[in-house]
């Protein structure tokens, strides 16, 4: 027996009990005739206490002992005189009676604290020892809560968990696949799913009408903060519902994870904006409600001025910064570097200041007169003691610098509080994306996902204006989810395909198995994936969704612990029929 407790667990009620603990030596302190050693495992910690009367058998163990140091105690828990309030054991202390030493360890090569002196690729490379620091130890147990309580709203709405195949056949939509060489049959491929797309589909067409799992999924892409070669999905499909169904059901979901996760219960219903509008008023698809700083176009008011800027611009707009006209030239300056800088691309930055004294000052008053720049606040709802800022040039790029512009503003104001949730449905994205490069349309979202019903005439006409019948949930700025009604119709999936630019012979090698059972009576049917990863760091506070996964991998795409990828041998490639040239 290694434990009668764990240390975590100790209170003011258990002081005279014996107990036996085991766990590691997060901490040793010698205090003249006192050793005070602090024990640590997975449910907190004890503080230990040894005296110099202790026999010299147990003076000897606690002599050779170092941090991290694996060991079994036997003692008293007798009541602290110096109490700590910021651990739930610190009313208490265990006398030590008899101790083991389990497994030494050698000086870890950080600090294993929650303020940790080792940089991310020292951490990742020693996982297992960053996984003992309490902010990643707890980041996996909010992911565990997560995962339980997902399973049981979902569980409680009738819905079934089906495991799909991990190893399957690559599809030229979306980023690029990870693939499997097949040793059974030389010369082909699987492919990692990048979702379980098609399977959740056929599991419609088989009738089980609701379907989910908390699957893994993979892309070779670019990495980011917010990504991973590997991640994980909460994927979920129904059948015989509209829109409004699915709405419905993963809104309660995520309100329910509020609630019983994070202890905040969401009244309200959602707010939906329509794709149109976000990229209009907030220049992107996911935009941040925290906050306003809403874009206003002020194209049609500014031109005709003699000010170039404006008179070539395709747009004019901003934002109306609520009572920044303290700003000084210095942090406006600073501003419009910002814009400038090479990812963002934009030009300049115009600004006009709201005085407190009913005054109005701007950067481009030689070219406007003070009536015109009254004009300008009042088409911005401008008060006194408020900043405008202005971008102009190319819509779209203007409109993407604005973005980053009012989220910068929103930073520096402190309006992006990790403690507040602005949860929106955004809906009505286009269909289709035009790729100039190779000429052809390609799916925004997939090439299953279902057009507007009253867009489909538009197929023939102006493909580029059919919305498509998808939606994203989108929390704080960040995309949590996205999905939509599927089409279960074989004539409009081959249309479909015609529009994506596929032969009927590419759409039957590649999704032919999907068009055949389609002849069987597939239902409506339409669905939704959160991102769990970074549902979990949203939930957590958190930039990025390394710490919410066990053994992650670094921006390059390798695990630094075990070293992978790395060569496989000669005789693996042999048996696989691949050779491997050089680049």
């Amino acid at each position: 027996m290694y434990r009668t407790h764990n240390c975590g667990e100790l209170r003011i009620t258990n002081v005279g009990q014996n107990v036996m603990l085991s766990g590691w030596i997060q901490k040793i302190r010698k205090l003249g005739a006192m050793t005070f050693i602090d024990l640590r495992d997975r449910y907190g910690l004890t503080q230990l206490v040894i005296d110099d009367k202790s026999d010299s058998e147990l003076i000897d163990a606690v002599s050779g002992l170092g941090r991290e140091y694996v060991v079994k105690i036997e003692g008293k828990v007798i009541e602290r005189s110096s109490k700590n309030s910021k651990i739930p054991t610190g009313e208490i202390e265990v006398k030590v009676e008899n101790l083991i030493t389990l497994n030494s360890s050698e000086t870890p090569p950080f600090t294993i604290e929650d303020d940790t002196d080792g940089g991310d690729e020292l951490r990742m490379k020693y996982r297992y020892l960053d996984l003992r620091r309490n902010p990643v130890k707890e980041a996996l147990m909010l992911r565990h809560r997560m995962a339980q309580e997902v399973r049981k709203y979902l569980d409680s709405k009738d819905f079934i968990e089906v495991e799909t195949p991990v190893l399957i056949k690559s599809t030229p939509e979306g980023a690029r696949d990870f693939v499997v060489p097949s040793r059974m049959n030389p010369g082909e491929f699987y492919a990692l799913p990048q979702s379980p797309q098609t399977f959740k589909q056929l599991l419609m067409v088989a009738g089980f009408d609701k379907y989910f799992q908390i699957v893994k999924c993979f892309r070779d892409e670019d990495l980011r903060a917010d990504r991973q070669p590997e991640f994980t999905q909460i994927d979920c499909e129904m059948s015989f519902v509209e829109r409004k169904d699915i709405l419905a059901t993963f809104e309660g979901l995520t309100k329910h994870l509020f609630k019983f996760v994070k202890g905040i219960e969401i009244t309200e219903a959602f707010q939906q904006l329509s794709y149109q509008d976000a990229m209009t008023f907030y220049g992107s698809d996911k935009p941040d409600l925290r906050f306003g700083m809403k874009f206003v176009d002020i194209t049609d008011s500014v031109k005709g001025k003699g000010f170039v800027v404006f008179d070539s611009a395709e747009y004019i707009g901003g934002i109306c910064a609520t009572g920044c006209a303290s700003y000084s030239r210095k942090q406006i300056d600073e501003l419009t570097e910002y814009i400038k800088k090479p990812q963002i691309g934009g030009k300049g930055l115009v600004y006009i200041r709201m005085e407190e004294d009913g005054s109005i000052k701007s950067s481009v008053d030689k070219f406007y007169t003070p009536e015109d720049l009254k004009a300008i606040a009042d088409k911005m709802k401008a008060q006194k003691g408020d900043l405008i800022l202005l971008m102009s040039g190319d819509r779209k790029k203007t409109l993407t610098g604005l973005c980053e512009l009012r989220l910068e503003m929103g930073n520096r104001l402190k309006l992006r509080d990790k403690n507040k949730f602005a949860p929106l449905w955004v809906v009505d994205f286009p269909l289709l994306e035009w790729d100039e490069d190779v000429k052809r349309f390609f799916a925004m979202h997939h090439p299953f996902t279902s057009p507007n019903p009253q867009d489909i005439p538009l197929f023939d006409t102006d493909p580029k204006e059919v919305r498509a019948n998808a939606y994203d949930l989108v929390i704080n700025g960040v995309e949590i989810g996205g999905g939509s009604i599927r089409i279960h119709d074989k004539q409009l999936q081959q249309r479909m395909f015609e529009v994506l630019g596929f032969t009927p012979e590419d759409a039957e090698a590649q999704f032919g198995f999907l068009m055949t059972a389609f002849k069987f009576g597939a239902p409506p049917h339409g669905g939704i994936a959160f991102g769990f990863d970074r549902l979990c760091s949203l939930f957590g506070g958190a930039d990025s969704i390394r710490d919410y996964i066990a053994f992650p991998k670094n921006n390059s795409g390798r695990d630094v612990m075990i070293n992978s990828p790395s060569p496989i041998s000669n005789e693996q490639l042999k048996e696989l029929s691949i050779d491997v040239k050089k680049a």
